[in-house]
């Protein structure tokens, strides 16, 4: 059925009874809903809302009749939501303003606002900056396939005071670590690229670094810290669970910077070694 809304062309009205006898069929209606809004938009508008408002339906298919009906019509009805519609509680479906919207005749909206970048990651002027554009540029390629803009993600943002503060109370960071985060602190990044073991590297932002400690410094679930675990590694990233680190206690250049090492996770104990000579020489290997 997936491929089916894919092959599709929009607005073939003559494959619209399909998706709409599709819609009717438990194990086919989530993604037989793109296809009706692809082939007969009139018609699905008034079909969808009145599916995401039937508590007989799996809450999956009210769900994503809810966000298809937000990406279509460039309104925000998925606002706070996850990106993943299956995720979504029944408690949480924006009924009230779902109907609002259909009584108001179904307007488009303006969408959701794109998140604003520092001036710096166009407007180069360092060695951290430039690093840093080379990044966004690879993650300009990933959002331009796949972009929720309800959740976004592959952003390299400016971090709120608020993360910043609560990171660096707790950890001495380098002084390029802690510029990159403060200009350019990864909003949901996942590097994709053939290098890495599961096919992308998880870039952790200064809003996430804490809780992303989980599973290495302490037990994600019960929050007890890790017995072998080294106080000095401060882990940045993962690819699979396997850490990319700084050292926290490692002398530092003299432009603040030191070197980021890689562990294994699984292996029965921690064994770090050298990834990256530098911060920046790390984020050459992410984006050269």
């Amino acid at each position: 059925m997936a491929d089916a809304v894919k092959l599709c062309r929009g607005q073939d009205q003559t494959l619209f009874p399909f998706f709409n006898w599709a819609l009717g069929q438990p194990e086919l209606a989530y993604w037989a809903v793109d296809g009706l809004l692809k082939t007969g938009p009139a018609s699905a508008l008034p079909t969808l809302c009145r599916l995401a408002c039937d508590q007989s339906r799996d809450v999956e298919v009210r769900a994503k009749a809810i966000k298809s009906l937000a990406l279509y019509a460039d309104q925000t009805f998925d606002r706070n939501l996850p990106a993943d519609p299956g995720h979504w509680r029944e408690d949480q479906l924006p009924l009230d303003v779902l109907l609002q919207w259909q009584r108001d005749g179904f307007p488009r909206g303006i969408g959701h606002s794109l998140p604003v970048a520092h001036p710096d990651l166009t407007q180069t002027r360092s060695a951290l900056d430039r690093a840093a554009a080379r990044l966004e540029r690879l993650l300009a390629r990933q959002r331009a396939m796949r972009q929720d803009a309800a959740n976004p993600d592959n952003w390299l943002l400016p971090a709120s005071e608020v993360a910043l503060e609560r990171v660096n109370r707790r950890w001495p960071l380098p002084a390029m670590y802690a510029e990159f985060l403060r200009k350019f602190s990864p909003r949901h990044v996942m590097v994709a690229g053939e290098g890495w073991v599961t096919g992308g590297l998880s870039l952790y932002g200064a809003e996430e670094l804490e809780a992303r400690q989980g599973g290495y410094a302490f037990n994600a679930v019960t929050g007890q810290p890790t017995a072998d675990w080294p106080a000095n590694m401060l882990v940045i990233a993962d690819d699979g669970g396997d850490p990319y680190c700084v050292d926290l206690n490692a002398p530092r250049s003299g432009d603040g910077d030191v070197p980021v090492l890689a562990g294994v996770h699984g292996a029965g104990r921690w064994d770090f070694e050298l990834f990256a000579t530098s911060f920046l020489d790390f984020l050459s290997k992410v984006a050269p």
